[in-house]
């Protein structure tokens, strides 16, 4: 019984002896691991750039386009969206009721506006609208020269649906021509005020101005 107790004694020595060991090898491996740690990071380049896995890039462009399959709720934010939706929409009908407005308000222009040619070299806006004042208000006229006639021809157009009327003075001879008047086909263009002549001289001027072209 005597041997048998010694060797247990024995046994436990052993045990704990091992232990020790195992104890030692973990801490010498633990050391080693973290020294070999602190070399690593001391060889690092500071400046490089951060490196990310294809696999990083490859994630976070499905979780973008998840995202943008969600469907986004309602709020303040888009309602102020839907309003200036719908404010445009009303600006365009605005919009393509201003065009409507201005075709007929030209269409009505075209009506009251007569066309007449052959006009004399010597005759003026003030003489052509007094003879078609005869037959109306005339609210306007347009004096052009032809550069394949030594006529001219003009745009005379009144107050209302008088052009009609105007129609009878054609063959009426105006200076050293007679006249020809048809109804025109478009409206007089507007004119900008500032490349009228502003006082008589500069209407002079304009008498003994002539226009040179194809030089």
């Amino acid at each position: 019984m005597a041997a048998v107790v010694d060797n247990s004694g024995e046994a436990v020595e052993a045990a704990k002896n091992n232990d020790l060991e195992v104890e030692t090898t973990k801490s010498e491996s633990k050391e080693f691991n973290v020294q070999n740690l602190v070399d690593m990071f001391t060889k690092l380049n500071p400046l490089a750039k951060e490196f990310f896995p294809s696999s990083f890039h490859h994630n976070q462009t499905k979780k973008s386009d998840n995202f943008n399959q969600v469907p986004v709720k309602q709020s303040a934010g888009n309602e102020n969206f839907s309003n200036k939706r719908g404010r445009n929409n009303v600006n365009q009908g605005r919009r393509r009721l201003n065009g409507r407005a201005f075709r007929a308000q030209r269409d009505d222009s075209i009506r009251r506006t007569v066309y007449v040619s052959d006009i004399d070299q010597t005759i003026t806006e003030e003489q052509l609208a007094g003879l078609f004042s005869n037959c109306g208000q005339v609210v306007d006229c347009r004096v052009c020269g032809d550069p394949h006639s030594v006529l001219r021809f003009a745009f005379v157009e009144f107050a209302d649906e008088r052009a009609r009327a105007a129609l009878s003075l054609d063959g009426t001879m105006l200076g050293f021509y007679p006249v020809r008047v048809l109804p025109s086909k478009t409206a007089i263009l507007p004119v900008n005020p500032t490349f009228l002549p502003r006082s008589e001289n500069e209407r002079e001027m304009c008498t003994r101005t002539v226009y040179c072209t194809n030089i």
